[in-house]
Formats: structure tokens, sequence, C-alpha cells
């Protein structure tokens, strides 16, 4: 019992979804001691949903590990490649393989996908490692949730603006690692591809709530960030940074490829019909995130990027890094160690 508090101590002493989902297999773990435990969540669109681990922990490993946050979704595994994984994420009940020696639990409570702890023994777990495993994840997803509320935009439940400093410095830490790891393989560098920061920005939203009320704003600002979900992969990270300004932190092969992926978005919204107001527009800004940048930095570059979107007609897509080498603006010295955004 004693551990039991202890673990469940340090499983909510957690503050981010990545330490919490590794925490939890720790904790299974030590209680356990199984052959392996892993966290499965669902990506990618209907039909071609994949696999995810967003945890995992085989036997003689000293710490979780994961799948990287930018894997590309045709390296992980089809849904129906683990049919009893498909079978509780379905039915929301445990399951098991015949012999026992597998054990899925589902972990409810997870925005926009759904979610599995997977056990792995050399017999089948008890009725009491069972029940004592429901219970922890009882706790788990009452605190994830708790997470998830204070990380996340109450309207569009994307990312909120407080939790894009540390995701960015996971980011360009993970740029870092692959760098390192591909020089030392002595691979093409270019492989990893970079990071890529972008604003997006509605154009004349002001006129939206003068004209039709702010009921019918906040219902152009949820669609908005549901098309986003729908144009962006499932690893790029969306934030709505307050009013109608939003964020993407994406990983990209090159300008060209970061610049087709936001006018996607672009011509998406132009086409889609809003109720009452039909169509709105919006522009974009990016940047390509630096080796050594700071969260500060890559917005202030981004952001000259989409103010020049909006001063020059709207409803457009424009590169820092392009302005910058056409001569339409000049290089600003970046803030390098300013770890404020605001």
């Amino acid at each position: 019992m004693s551990l039991l508090v202890h673990k469940l101590a340090d499983l909510t002493a957690m503050r981010d979804r990545t330490t919490l989902d590794k925490a939890l297999i720790s904790t299974v773990n030590d209680l356990l001691q199984p052959q392996s435990a892993a966290i499965y969540r669902t990506v990618g669109e209907p039909g071609n949903e994949r696999w995810f681990a967003s945890a995992e922990l085989s036997a003689g490993q000293m710490e979780p590990t994961s799948n990287s946050a930018w894997s590309e979704l045709g390296s992980l595994a089809r849904l129906s490649e683990h049919p009893l994984r498909a079978q509780t994420a379905t039915g929301g009940q445990l399951s098991q393989s015949p012999d026992g020696l597998t054990t899925v639990f589902p972990l409810m409570g997870a925005p926009a996908c759904v979610a599995v702890l997977e056990i792995g023994s050399n017999m089948a777990l008890s009725d009491e490692a069972r029940r004592l495993v429901s219970a922890v994840l009882r706790l788990f997803v009452n605190f994830q949730e708790l997470l998830d509320y204070g990380e996340r935009d109450s309207l569009t439940e994307l990312l909120n603006r407080k939790t894009f400093d540390g995701a960015f410095m996971r980011a360009t830490l993970d740029q870092t690692a692959g760098l390192q790891r591909v020089q030392h393989e002595r691979r093409d560098t270019a492989s990893i591809g970079s990071f890529w920061l972008a604003i997006l920005d509605i154009d004349h939203f002001k006129s939206v709530n003068d004209n039709f009320g702010h009921l019918i704003g906040d219902e152009v600002l949820l669609l908005l960030a549901r098309l986003m979900r729908s144009c962006f992969r499932f690893h790029d990270q969306l934030y709505r940074f307050g009013g109608e300004e939003f964020v993407v932190l994406m990983r990209c092969n090159g300008e060209a490829e970061a610049a087709g992926a936001l006018d996607r978005m672009r011509r998406a919204t132009e086409e889609f019909l809003f109720p009452q107001i039909k169509t709105i527009t919006v522009s974009i800004g990016f940047s390509e995130v630096k080796s050594g940048d700071t969260p500060n930095g890559a917005f202030e570059r981004a952001d000259k990027a989409v103010y020049h979107a909006k001063k020059h007609g709207r409803n457009q897509v424009c590169s820092y890094d392009s302005l910058i080498a056409s001569g339409v603006l000049q290089r600003q010295a970046d803030n390098i160690g300013d770890m404020e955004l605001f």
C-alpha cells in the first residue's frame, strides 16, 4: 500500500501529457513487474488510423520510451494490425488475449483520440491485479482531464499559449538530437526536416463580431479550429493564442513543403461556407525555427510575415525567409536568450 501511495503521488506531480503517460507506465511496471507495458493512442484520419506509442516499457528497460512526436503516419502500425487494441478501443471494455498473457485496458477522457493501456505478462493477470490497474487508471484519467483543462483553449480545444514555450523547446531539442544522430550515422541531414512556426490570423474578424455578434464569432473560431485539425497532420501542434490568432508548430522538409501545407489551410478556409457570414479568409506568416532559437525570436519573425500579408492584400501565405531574401524585409537581430514570448 505504501508503494502505491508513493507512486500515485509521483503520478499526480506530472504537469504535461508526455511525462504523465510515462509516469503511468512506470507506476504499472513497479506495481506489477510485467513483461511489457505501453500506452497506445490512435492518430490519423478515419480509415487510416494508426497506433502511436506515447509511452512504452519492456523488461530490462530502465525508463519508458515513446514514438517520436514527429513520426510519419505511414511508419506507425495500422489499427487492424492489433485487433485486441482495436476491440478495446471500440468497445470501451477490458480485453484479454486467449492465453491471458496480454491485457488491454481502455483509457477514456483523452481529447480527440482513443487510447489504451496494454500489459504483457508471463501469466494471466489476477482479478486483484486488474482491479488495481483499473483503479489507478481512474485516477490517471481524472488527472489527465485536469491537465487538459489547463493546457487547452476552452472554446476550440486547441492547445493554449501558455503551453507553447515548453513545446517549442522540446521540439528544438528533438531536432538537435535527430541532427546529431544522422550526422553520427553519416546520413543526409536533410532527411530529418526542420521546424517551422506559422501564425494564422483571420482577416477582418472584428467586422464579424460587429456585424453578426460574438456568438457567431465564437462559432467561426470553433469551425476554423476543426478545419485546422483536418488540414494539418496529427503531429503538427496547433494553438489558439487568443482572439483570432492561431499558431502552428510543424516539421517539414523545406520551405516549399511548409508553404504548401499552410496554403492548403488557406484555401480550405476560403472555400468553407460558414453559417450566416458565408466566407472568411486568413492571412498566414511563417518562419523556419533556427538553431539556438527562442520562442520569442521565432514568433517575432512569423509575426512580421503575417503583418506583411495583411498589409498587402490579405488571404495569402508569406514566408519571412523569402521576404528577407527578396529584400522586402530587413533582417533584425533575434532576441536570443529572451525566453518570454510576450
